[in-house]
């Protein structure tokens, strides 16, 4: 197979300014968007609108949204709103989790690995000081062989 013969040598050069080009473009707007993309977008006047201070209802939405073309039911208004709060939850209910659970960690159950292995072999100081010992005094007065094995157990 053979390369485009019309070609011109690309340098570095351009490729440089190619890049900047493209990496200064912004997103097209898109013209058209989903009904979930349309109440996602509209969800915070909705909501207010539908609030017990305003006190429209879905249906009344709906017909205000009507004369503009955007023809949604009351219902697939509620029932959109409905799975973007649910979705919107589950995305903050992840992220806490994923912070306030240490045992999602792996650095702390090796950290708790580290503490129990140098623990066993502590005779008898107590818990604190093996605890204190695991992050150094204890390692530097192992024999060599004892220390790589702890070291390979990691």
């Amino acid at each position: 197979m053979s390369e485009h013969q019309n070609s011109e040598v690309i340098t570095k050069e351009k490729i440089d300014k190619a890049i900047e080009l493209l990496k200064e473009q912004k997103p097209k707007e898109r013209e058209d968007l989903s009904d979930r993309e349309a109440v996602r977008k509209m969800r915070r006047y909705i909501e207010k609108l539908t609030s017990d201070k305003y006190g429209y209802s879905y249906d009344e939405v709906s017909e205000m949204l009507k004369g503009l073309g955007i023809n949604l039911s009351g219902s697939r208004i509620k029932y959109l709103l409905g799975e973007l709060k649910k979705s919107s939850r589950r995305q903050k209910k992840t992220s806490s989790s994923d912070d306030n659970n240490p045992s999602s960690n792996p650095a702390t159950e090796t950290q708790l690995t580290v503490v129990s292995t140098a623990s066993d072999q502590a005779s008898s100081e107590p818990e604190e000081s093996t605890v204190n010992s695991a992050k150094g005094k204890r390692k530097s007065k192992q024999p060599a062989p004892q220390q790589q094995q702890a070291e390979s157990n990691l």
